[in-house]
């Protein structure tokens, strides 16, 4: 293929936008329509095996058509698939974007606020996807585009398919990118919807982390050896989303939220940003909730104080005449100021108690111990200036090594207090501890965690 060719007798290729492992995409024009399209060209799994090829063409159809029964404002639409040259192609929405991978390259990670606000309008895509019971076993930061307007689209669903069909590599060939599968699926189950809600957790961490959850390995190999172990880097950030993120990464495919929960738990995807007529040079930062409020025009507003103040002289006249009707107009000054009421003092509020959670999880695992990470989260209405955590280990456990928090162990009991940058949490926020463990006997449960706020 090359720039000027026309294909399918009405799409003009103008430039190749960029390729991979499924394909290449090319900026074409639908001269029959006069719209500007995406169109991927899809690889062969062998350019000299004709079963393979014939394969390939069926899957092509077949995935097209289940991608093209979605439509949502945060997924990229596919218009048609066709075949020319025993080569099958699938036409899409062009959208001018850069993909997420570009955009943490460029600026480095990504705000939380912003990070969340993202992930909240993939996970709705995704969410509207499995409702149609489409899997898209490849979601990663290169199949996220960023628009002009800061807003995030789900991209290439080249590899969905229904839940329950076969994947059809013909080769045994796992599907998806190997930085962001889910571990059961590196380990070689059949991908699901909890592996996408994995996958979606793992794209997150990388905008917030800068880096993917299992690191860089240019031996795939030894990447998906690391992911079927759930060998998670434990992140550096902390917070709610953080939080959140460890949730749809937990190593268990059912202790995962659905993709409907990931929504609700990311905020939605309602706080879009304001449409930019530019790129956006930089991260958008999330449009605040109070954004939302509508503000009087300043005509608007005279009028209201208007009113107001002309209600305020009526109350004052109407308690002035009843005052004046009295018996205190008998009374003489004195008088009048011993019987006027006694103001109140000022009254006294009772201070919401400080409250904290402990969450621990054990992120990986080896042969005689682990690795933890514990969330301390302020559920309370006052801000924390110090906490600790407690707990009882289980039979064989020691901790070995910790970081962010000073430990002390007492007969089986470990106390985990802040350190010194760490030791505030406003409401509604948290950080994270973690250490290492050996675990005598192969015992690595979870145990229950006791947090206490310093007083």
């Amino acid at each position: 293929m090359h720039e000027g060719a026309m294909i399918a007798g009405r799409y003009r290729l103008l430039d190749r936008l960029g390729h991979g492992a499924g394909g290449t995409v090319w900026l074409a024009k639908d001269e029959r329509l006069d719209r500007t399209v995406a169109v991927k060209q899809l690889f062969h799994d062998s350019a000299s095996d004709t079963t393979s090829s014939s394969r390939t063409r069926a899957r092509a159809v077949r995935e097209a058509r289940v991608a093209a029964r979605l439509r949502h404002p945060h997924a990229i639409v596919v218009h048609d698939v066709f075949e020319q040259d025993s080569t099958p192609y699938l036409v899409m929405e062009y959208l001018p974007s850069r993909t997420l991978t570009e955009l943490v390259d460029q600026h480095g990670a990504l705000a939380p606020g912003y990070a969340a606000q993202l992930g909240g309008q993939l996970a709705s895509a995704l969410a509207a996807a499995h409702d149609e019971g489409i899997l898209h076993r490849d979601i990663s930061p290169n199949n996220v585009l960023i628009t002009a307007d800061g807003s995030a689209r789900i991209a290439d669903f080249g590899v969905s398919h229904t839940r329950g069909e076969g994947t059809m590599t013909g080769r045994g060939l796992v599907v998806g990118t190997p930085a962001y599968l889910a571990p059961e699926v590196a380990d070689g189950a059949i991908p699901d919807f909890p592996s996408d809600v994995f996958a979606l957790g793992a794209t997150l961490y990388t905008a917030l982390e800068g880096r993917p959850p299992f690191g860089t390995d240019e031996n795939q190999l030894a990447l998906l050896k690391r992911v079927a172990r759930g060998d998670i880097t434990p992140p550096r950030t902390t917070g709610p989303v953080t939080e959140t993120v460890l949730r749809l990464l937990h190593r268990d495919p059912m202790a995962r939220p659905t993709m409907a929960e990931a929504v609700h738990l990311l905020g939605g995807p309602t706080a879009d940003l304001p449409v930019a007529t530019e790129p956006a040079p930089s991260c958008p930062a999330p449009v605040p909730p109070e954004a939302a409020v509508p503000v009087p025009a300043p005509r608007a507003r005279a009028r209201i104080v208007a009113a107001v103040a002309m209600l305020l002289l009526a109350a004052l006249a109407v308690a002035a005449g009843t005052s004046l009707a009295g018996d205190q107009r008998s009374l003489g000054v004195p008088a009048q100021l011993a019987a006027a009421p006694v103001p109140s003092t000022t009254p006294t509020t009772s201070v919401e108690p400080s409250t904290c959670a402990a969450r621990y999880q054990v992120v990986k695992t080896w042969t005689g111990g682990f690795q933890a990470l514990v969330t301390v989260r302020n559920t309370g209405q006052a801000g924390i200036t110090g906490w600790t955590v407690h707990w009882t280990n289980p039979t064989g456990m020691s901790v070995d090594d910790l970081w962010d928090g000073k430990l002390t162990e007492t007969g089986e009991t470990s106390s985990v207090a802040n350190a010194d940058w760490n030791a505030t949490v406003k409401p509604g926020e948290s950080i994270t501890f973690g250490f290492t463990a050996v675990a005598r006997g192969g015992n690595r449960g979870a145990p229950v965690t006791e947090c206490r706020p310093v007083e």
